[in-house]
């Protein structure tokens, strides 16, 4: 199973997110009411969140506690969805040094994050000579 299904696949009830998150379930429904997590829902109508459902939560608690309202939260986290499938496509060798340096430095922002592999991990060598 790729790590992006696995990532995405549906897992914990609610009870387990608010415990990883700290956040309350009025504020997680909210959050789902406001499009900035969709988890899936089972037979009986229980939500079930992946681990990109709660990394999005954590993001989203980030961006709270640094003054962000939830439109620019979510104007964020939908631009780093666009970039991280765009990422990919670039051919890492056509791009200049300048190219690089800005993609690095994008990079080392979402380091450590959950899920966040770095796409050009070791090309740092072309900065240090």
């Amino acid at each position: 199973m790729a790590d992006l299904s696995r990532q995405s696949k549906p897992l914990f009830p609610i009870g387990v997110v608010q415990e990883l998150t700290e956040l309350s379930a009025r504020q997680i429904r909210y959050y789902e009411d406001q499009g900035l997590i969709k988890p899936e829902r089972t037979e009986t109508k229980r939500r079930l969140y992946s681990f990109n459902d709660v990394d999005r939560l954590l993001t989203t608690k980030e961006y709270l506690d640094k003054g962000l309202n939830i439109a620019g939260i979510r104007h964020l986290l939908d631009e780093t969805v666009v970039r991280e499938a765009v990422v990919p496509e670039i051919d890492k060798k056509d791009m200049t040094d300048g190219e690089l340096y800005k993609l690095l430095k994008n990079q080392l922002k979402e380091a450590g994050r959950p899920g966040k592999t770095s796409l050009i991990q070791g090309e740092l060598g072309r900065f240090f000579k």
